[in-house]
């Protein structure tokens, strides 16, 4: 197969209930497909028509699931019948092979910061430094990178770009997601993930798909990509010409993202 497409999962693929944006009377309302449970409970979806999609898309290209999410936080969600042959997590830090970590990737990886960026625990030691009754949680993914949960409606308007500026300094980056702030590598990259998936494939094209500023790379690096009219790069104005932007937002955003995919490949295969 000669496509490959990579698409980020959350707010662009699969949506919690607070991320729905649905409205309208209840029998305008689509029908959802739950794809992941968390401690028994429902919590991310797709519509139907969008799962239906996306099985199509899957048989018919390198279909690479592509998130910030550790491996752990990714094998809790089934959007396939068949698992897919790649997925990237931990922002390009893991590549899964057949739902298996490869090990050789993530010491490549591990060397590539080692050498370019600042240790994870100046970073950590910095989040709690600066920290205040904003931050409920402050958490470590994967030993890469660090992300803590805010209480947006608390957070002081020049933190999160205080601390864009001091990660910066030390080859470090921030994004802003909902109520997480990311601090990365700056070295640590889907794209660069996605590159060495294309290279094992032989995929002549890339698709992408994405919201957040962490996702620039590989909608850069793709054919042709699509970003939701929401998240992230939509509040920050982001395009470029070979980037859609969804008339939708919301769960509805996501299956436009899901039928613009498959169009896409279709074209061309």
């Amino acid at each position: 197969m000669s496509v490959l497409v990579c698409s980020d999962l959350d707010r662009t693929l699969i949506y919690s209930q607070a991320a729905f944006s649905l409205h309208g009377p209840d029998e305008t309302m689509p029908r959802l497909v739950c794809v992941e449970f968390y401690q028994g409970a429902p919590l991310s979806y797709m519509t139907e028509t969008a799962a239906q999609a996306l099985e199509a898309l899957a048989a018919s290209t390198v279909f690479v699931p592509t998130t910030t999410r550790t491996p752990e936080q990714y094998r809790r969600i089934h959007l396939l019948e068949k698992t897919p042959a790649y997925a990237i997590c931990a922002n390009g830090g893991h590549l899964l092979v057949d739902g298996e970590d490869d090990p050789a990737w993530l010491s490549a990886v591990r060397a590539r910061i080692a050498d370019g960026c600042a240790p994870l625990d100046e970073i950590r030691d910095h989040l709690t430094a600066v920290g205040g009754e904003f931050v409920l949680k402050r958490r470590t993914a994967s030993d890469l990178f660090a992300y803590t949960v805010v209480d947006r409606a608390a957070l002081p308007p020049a933190w999160v770009t205080d601390l864009t500026g001091w990660c910066a300094e030390r080859g470090w980056r921030t994004s802003l997601q909902g109520r997480k702030v990311y601090c990365l590598p700056a070295c640590l990259t889907k794209a660069a993930a996605a590159a060495e998936v294309a290279r094992r494939t032989g995929a002549a094209t890339m698709l992408a798909a994405g919201d957040s500023l962490l996702d620039v790379e590989l909608l850069e690096a793709a054919h042709r990509s699509i970003r939701p009219a929401h998240g992230e790069l939509h509040d920050a104005g982001w395009t470029s010409p070979s980037t859609a932007v969804t008339a939708s937002r919301g769960i509805a955003a996501g299956q436009e993202v899901t039928d613009w995919l498959l169009h896409a490949a279709e074209n061309h295969r």
